[in-house]
């Protein structure tokens, strides 16, 4: 009879073997080189996982560097599990963005709710209670026969995953692009707050120190996953649906308490999700940090199959899994606490001086390799690149315009970018806990009670692809520009980001050229806006048989309110309030949806991004805001001024009257200008009078009244008719109606 527990003959280690690993031919001279022999086929995953694209970031991080980190108000940047900012009273803000891209195109269900696993165990890893998770999504053409499956999968996992771990899912962004067809982004985002004096980290520390291993048992979903996750997709995409993970929210939830009851008592030294690469990237990360060495015995691991091999154990990304080094004599504590929450909990190994890491399975050494030079000896490569060609400005003659605004407005308040987005966010909780004061369709960013007191923290997720792709650097300023503007429209004091640089191939010049402009361009945004990255995520090798995705820098922002009451959201409520227009005069067409969807034409430069124009006026607004001098504001981007007037009518019960604004062209209406708010004030004097002073363009817009939009000439647009317009298109095409 077969043993079911005795374990195959390893395969024979070729330069074959190794390249199917994802590793080339000179990375596997150098593994060969740094080891002094042929590696076991356990050592060989474990490198070429912790070598992928996606664990080493060996093509971007050269760039990254130029990102600013730091802040007064930093606690922790790049590096941890989760960026950490300080928000006062011995409190801090920890959120981190990441992808779940190649897994959600393959299986669309598990790849998204995962993602939203992943990135909670992210945060509740340094400490923190998630109090709130956002998305940010990109489909392919809603044309391609798969995007309507992808979407409702992809919107499904996420909100079966977040509802069921009771953390609200508050806000995010969806488009769609047919360079998205064969290879979309699930970009997922989560915030949670905990006490400054509280805060965990992964470097181990203590040789002879317990390492333990929590949560689920391991099974042989996700392996490969990492490596998977950095390299194009194929033909054969289905045939990779072994390397996606399977989540179980439920156990999520009990593995959040139960970490959080530990992390109470003075049991943990260092904790570290067990992530993209599973085992082997958390053994590898902690030790390294900590320049320790670990011994892990596999046998003591939980496992869920039979069989499973030391290969297979360390790398698989099998969820809701943490590694911990506990303080000696804490072991039966921490015990007693996971099994109370039902989960398991084993002694795996113990930190050792030897700066190596061995791994034993079944009495025998299965990989003995040393964690230094396997982290610092990782490939780092400065690729070639090519800067993207300076696109030629559009010209669009007056008698190309279309006269009909309003015609122009339906249109574009239809298109499945600028449509209303309800079908998706009413399947996700947005209020559970109590704290959620703005979500989706109710403010330009979420906004989340601090519990315990009166401050918020307020949160978004932005990028505009197509800014990108036309002129990368541009791209950047405005990702982090948007981000930055949606939290003061909300009167947040912008504190910092997370972002997830969404790429193709970066061993193609111009590809590697996008990923170096939109960095240099975001680099200039932090920098002038005081707005450093904490944390992030890097996704390449978007590709589908060579068919790369738009350059998508998504950008995760969170500011705070020192007040959640003073909060304000887009909705006109009240009749006879000013409306204004701060910033500068709208003009450009470039890139703008209204050259898309009315004129189709896809061409010209996007709109230039002025970063002192965006300080001064941002600052204003915060400052008008505080004072209690705007009842609604609405940070102008897609679709430009009209579309603006337009989602503010639709949020709130009351229209408005445009004529004082006069006759004015589609460039005035439509025209995608940075740096502009729309302001809605019951004291119109005093706003125009500070913006003056502060060097900021004003113009008066109109004034609220009725229930629609009045234009010049008298022409009205009924509130019943835009609300069809906006509201119809995505639940109309997810029936099959479109």
């Amino acid at each position: 009879m077969t043993d079911p527990t005795a374990l195959p003959a390893e395969p024979r280690m070729t330069p074959a073997l190794a390249a199917e690993h994802g590793l080339k031919a000179d990375e596997y001279d150098r593994l060969l080189a740094i080891i002094g022999r042929l590696p076991s086929v356990t050592e060989l995953g474990i490198v070429s996982a912790m070598w992928s694209e996606h664990c080493s970031y060996k093509s971007s991080k050269v760039w990254l560097r130029r990102l600013p980190t730091e802040a007064p108000w930093v606690i922790h940047g790049p590096g941890e599990n989760a960026g950490v900012v300080d928000i006062g009273d011995g409190l801090a803000a920890v959120f981190k963005m990441e992808s779940h891209n190649h897994p959600s195109f393959i299986e669309p269900y598990q790849g998204a709710a995962t993602g939203v696993g992943g990135i909670l165990r992210d945060v509740f890893t340094m400490g923190a209670r998630p109090v709130a998770s956002l998305n940010a999504l990109r489909f392919g053409s809603p044309d391609h026969p798969k995007t309507r499956h992808l979407l409702a999968g992809v919107v499904a996992g996420i909100g079966g995953y977040g509802n069921c771990v009771g953390v609200p899912t508050v806000g995010g962004e969806m488009d769609f692009h047919p360079a998205y067809n064969g290879n979309i982004l699930v970009n997922a985002m989560t915030v949670g707050v905990a006490r400054t004096d509280r805060l965990f980290t992964s470097a181990a520390v203590g040789v002879g120190n317990p390492v333990v291993y929590v949560g689920s048992k391991t099974g042989r979903d996700g392996i490969h996953g990492a490596t998977m996750a950095s390299a194009e997709f194929s033909d054969d995409a289905e045939a990779k649906r072994p390397t996606v993970q399977v989540g179980d929210p439920f156990t999520e939830k009990l593995l959040i308490e139960a970490c959080l009851e530990l992390m109470a008592t003075e049991a943990i030294i260092a904790i570290q999700d067990m992530g993209a690469a599973g085992l082997t990237s958390s053994s590898v990360e902690m030790a390294g940090k900590g320049g320790l060495g670990i011994v892990l015995d596999l046998d003591c691991v939980p496992c869920r199959e039979t069989g499973m091999t030391a290969y297979e154990i360390m790398l698989s990304e099998s969820q809701e899994r943490m590694l911990m080094v506990l303080r000696p004599g804490h072991e039966a504590v921490a015990q007693a606490i996971f099994a109370k929450w039902d989960l398991d909990f084993a002694v795996i190994g113990r930190l050792t001086d030897s700066g190596r890491l061995v791994v034993r399975r079944q009495d025998r050494v299965r990989a003995d390799l040393p964690i230094a030079p396997m982290v610092e000896q990782a490939p780092l490569y400065e690729r070639p690149w090519l800067p993207t060609r300076e696109p030629t400005s559009v010209t669009v003659a007056a008698t190309d315009l279309p006269l009909d605004h309003a015609a122009s407005l339906v249109r574009l308040l239809a298109d499945p970018d600028l449509c209303s987005k309800r079908w998706v966010w009413e399947q996700y909780d947005r209020h559970v806990g109590a704290d959620t004061v703005f979500a989706s369709g109710e403010a330009d960013a979420a906004v989340v009670r601090v519990a315990g007191g009166p401050r918020a923290l307020a949160m978004t997720a932005d990028c505009t692809p197509r800014y990108c792709a036309a002129d990368p650097v541009t791209g950047g300023r405005q990702a982090v520009a948007e981000a930055w503007r949606n939290l003061t429209a909300v009167g947040a004091r912008p504190l910092a980001l997370t972002d997830n640089l969404n790429f193709g191939n970066p061993e193609k010049p111009d590809i590697m050229g996008q990923l170096a402009g939109c960095v240099r361009g975001m680099a200039e945004a932090c920098r002038a806006l005081d707005f450093p990255v904490v944390s992030g995520n890097v996704s390449l090798y978007n590709e589908t048989e060579g068919h790369a995705i738009l350059p998508t820098p998504a950008i995760g922002g969170v500011g705070l309110l020192e007040d959640a009451c003073m909060a304000v959201g887009i909705g006109l409520t009240r009749s006879g309030v000013a409306l204004l227009l701060l910033g500068g005069d709208p003009g450009h067409l470039g890139q703008s949806l209204f050259l898309r969807v009315c004129l189709d034409r896809v061409e010209g430069p996007p709109p230039p991004v002025d970063l002192a124009l965006e300080r001064r006026v941002g600052d204003l607004v915060r400052a008008l805001i505080r004072d209690r001098l705007v009842e609604a504001c609405h940070d102008l981007s897609g679709g430009g001024l009209l579309v603006g007037v337009a989602e503010m009518v639709l949020a709130g019960s009351h229209g408005v009257d445009l004529t004082p604004a006069g006759q004015r062209d589609a460039t005035f209406w439509f025209g995608e200008d940075q740096g502009r708010y729309l302001v809605a004030t019951p004291d119109e004097e005093a706003v125009c009078r500070r913006a003056v002073d502060a060097l900021v363009p004003v113009r008066p817009l109109g004034r609220t009244s009725g229930d629609g939009i009045v234009l010049a000439g008298g022409r009205t647009l009924d509130r019943d008719g835009l609300a069809a317009a906006h509201e119809s298109w995505l639940p109309q095409w997810m029936d099959g109606v479109l």
